[in-house]
């Protein structure tokens, strides 16, 4: 054989992920997505629930209200995906994990409560349906602020595991043949 050419035959490049692989993806992505919208949708209630408690007790303003609601619905929350949703996830750095729940639920309070805020303050919109309008379509908008950001930087998955290695192929040269199997000394192998 020529300098630069070891007689092995490149294999091929690795095809993308077999069919069964992307289904499977697919399968849990859609387990993610039902149990965050279970814990969520109850979070909702809860949200507008106390949201309308709010106003028809106390004297608060729309804007106020509906920040207390979304706190109490961010604690319900954390405990329904961390213990529901998410439960399979990483919970080595809870500290973590806490702040950067905090932060992103923060986050979606602001884009939440600002669109109630707009409606509200902004074009004038502020009777009972329509604050429920809007605080609804808040917290829609916060929603999906908050998959995104809950499952990419707040219940990150564990490292996936180590696939099962292949056994080594011995590479066949051109006549068809495996060589045969030598010591390191370059004497031929017994067989066993």
């Amino acid at each position: 054989m020529g300098h630069g050419s070891s007689g092995d035959h490149t294999a091929p490049a690795a095809s993308p992920a077999p069919r069964g692989a992307v289904r499977e993806r697919i399968d849990r992505l859609v387990r993610e997505v039902v149990k965050f919208g279970a814990v969520g949708g109850v979070g909702v209630l809860v949200n507008l629930l106390v949201f309308n408690l709010v106003r028809h007790v106390t004297d608060l303003q729309v804007v106020r209200a509906s920040i207390v609601a979304t706190v109490v619905a961010i604690v319900f929350n954390y405990l329904g995906f961390r213990y529901f949703t998410y439960r399979d996830r990483d919970k080595s750095r809870r500290t973590r994990e806490m702040s950067l729940f905090l932060l992103f639920s923060a986050l979606g309070l602001v884009i939440e409560n600002g669109v109630l805020y707009t409606a509200t303050y902004g074009f004038g919109w502020d009777s009972p349906l329509q604050s429920n309008v809007f605080k609804f379509l808040g917290i829609g908008i916060g929603t999906l602020f908050r998959f995104w950001s809950y499952r990419s930087w707040v219940f990150r998955a564990l490292p996936a595991r180590e696939p099962v290695t292949r056994a080594k192929t011995v590479p066949v040269p051109e006549h068809g043949q495996p060589e045969a199997v030598r010591t390191p000394d370059g004497a031929p192998a017994a067989h066993r």
